[in-house]
């Protein structure tokens, strides 16, 4: 049994707001502004302190030629400014393994953390989750700095960073789902989902900025945000509505704001209401049942492999396949993530607008086969011409991969099926980005492995993937075109 919280920062706002009691506040909209404000910034960090490493990858096996060595260094050294053992003929095998350990961690605890985040307060979830991400990027960069060349060590580190960073999807989805209700609900995740963008801009920005003067910087800085945020959280979230006596979203939306605002904070009901939450979260089997988890487990997977491979090797890809410095190949990348956040913004409104999620990832994924294909072969001609594909190709292939993680994963862990059960988001969301996980595991390890047959093979994993993303949905867009098509026939007989 979950035992509902107010944070501490909270508890200090409202000591100060009630020495002021002639005003009004419209509390509904205060707290509900400041959970999609800090989840928000939440995942936003989340994604920024994964970054680093796709950033450094090109570092770790430079060229030597044309570089100073440093005093004392052996000039028959031709490898004296790498990393090892991330260098050499294995170097980029190397480097596939260390995304892998990462990434399947990641996957196989993803399942676990959904369960456990349905049991906990979400707020020392994420808070706990935060602090440890920082703790185990951290360690990453302390790496340079102690001269650990121990392949070991960094699986390790990535393992352990893999496991505690799957705090986060599940924490922030659960959060948005207990304060946002269903309308709208594609546009305002779509929105909100651009913090994956807005993160991979930020981190590889940062990162980039501090390669040159010390690649641990690189870890560090980004640590040291997420960690920052998680305290920030625990100060100030408020994980669901009922935390400080609101209503849930279906239902406080049929109320009066007035009301709303001029009713203090009743920790006795809190208390009551607590305990007499009789909710029971819901299985993995339940889970699965739910009418189209299984359909968008799989899309995910697909989609997801092709966006986290992008997100691994786009920095390394665009600095092998052009003339471009590793600090802008690492600039250039972050233009995939801006076409993102659009992609995303675009998919969330016309399935709101439709009310066809599966139709709409169908399309998009249609799109983004060719040009995958048409940014392989001319995307590197011209600066200008590879920023314009690069933007249109993560609007497409971002765009599914966002609708499925944010709005479809809310509305299948409240589906009708469910009746009143509110506790299976989190576990439905687990579910879904747990499978796609093992695709974002898989695709940074086949790209590492493809890459030494050439980058077109690459691609051609990618476009494959795409497609395998479209078949696995399907029968769900058969589905909603058969309903679209029932509900306009009834209407015109109308």
């Amino acid at each position: 049994m979950v035992l509902f919280e107010i944070p501490v920062g909270v508890k200090f706002i409202q000591f100060f707001s009630n020495s002021c009691p002639g005003r009004e506040y419209n509390r509904h909209l205060i707290c509900r502004t400041s959970v999609l404000i800090l989840t928000f910034l939440t995942y936003a960090c989340y994604h920024a302190s994964r970054k680093p490493l796709s950033v450094v990858k090109s570092y770790f096996g430079r060229k030597c030629d044309g570089l100073v060595p440093p005093t004392g260094t052996d000039l028959n050294d031709t490898t004296w400014c790498d990393w090892a053992p991330f260098y050499g003929s294995d170097g980029s095998v190397l480097l596939g393994v260390l995304d892998s350990s990462f990434l399947f961690s990641y996957a196989g605890a993803m399942f676990l953390s959904g369960f456990v985040a349905e049991r906990v307060n979400l707020r020392y979830f994420l808070a706990i989750g935060m602090i440890s991400s920082g703790v185990a990027g951290y360690l990453f960069g302390v790496a340079h700095r102690f001269d650990i060349h121990s392949l070991w060590y960094y699986i390790a580190v990535q393992i352990f960073g893999g496991i505690v960073q799957t705090t986060g999807w599940p924490g922030v989805v659960a959060v948005m789902g207990n304060w946002y209700g269903k309308g709208n609900r594609g546009l305002i995740f779509g929105l909100w989902n651009s913090h994956t963008s807005v993160g991979n801009i930020v981190g590889a920005l940062v990162a980039s900025s501090l390669l040159q003067r010390d690649w641990a910087f690189s870890f560090m800085i980004p640590s040291v945000m997420i960690a920052g945020m998680g305290f920030i959280n625990f100060l100030f979230l408020i994980d669901s509505p009922e935390s400080v006596g609101l209503d849930k979203p279906d239902t406080f939306l049929k109320e009066s704001h007035c009301d709303a605002s001029t009713n203090p904070i009743d920790t006795k009901s809190i208390n009551s209401n607590s305990g007499s939450n009789k909710e029971k979260a819901i299985g993995i089997i339940g889970a699965l049942k739910i009418p189209g988890v299984i359909e968008f487990s799989m899309c995910l997977f697909f989609s997801k492999l092709v966006n986290y491979t992008f997100l691994y090797w786009l920095p390394f890809y665009i600095n092998s396949s052009s003339s471009y410095s590793e600090t802008l190949s690492a600039d250039l990348s972050t233009i995939f993530d801006v076409g993102g956040i659009l992609g995303g913004i675009f998919a969330g409104a016309v399935s709101d607008y439709t009310g066809m999620s599966a139709l709409t990832c169908t399309i998009m994924l249609i799109f983004a086969v060719p040009l995958l294909f048409l940014y392989n072969l001319f995307g590197s001609i011209n600066l200008w011409l590879n920023i314009g594909m690069l933007a249109l190709a993560g609007f497409f292939v971002n765009g599914p991969y966002a609708l499925i993680t944010t709005a479809v994963s809310a509305d299948l862990g409240t589906h009708k099926t469910l009746s009143t059960n509110s506790k299976a988001l989190a576990t439905v969301t687990a579910i879904i980005d747990g499978t796609g996980s093992l695709g974002a595991a898989v695709g940074p390890l086949l790209a590492g492995v493809v890459y030494t047959y050439g980058w077109q093979n690459v691609f051609y994993m990618l476009m494959a993937s795409n497609v395998l993303a479209l078949v696995a949905i399907l029968r769900l867009v058969f589905k909603e075109l058969r309903l679209s098509c029932g509900s306009s026939a009834s209407g015109s007989t109308v």
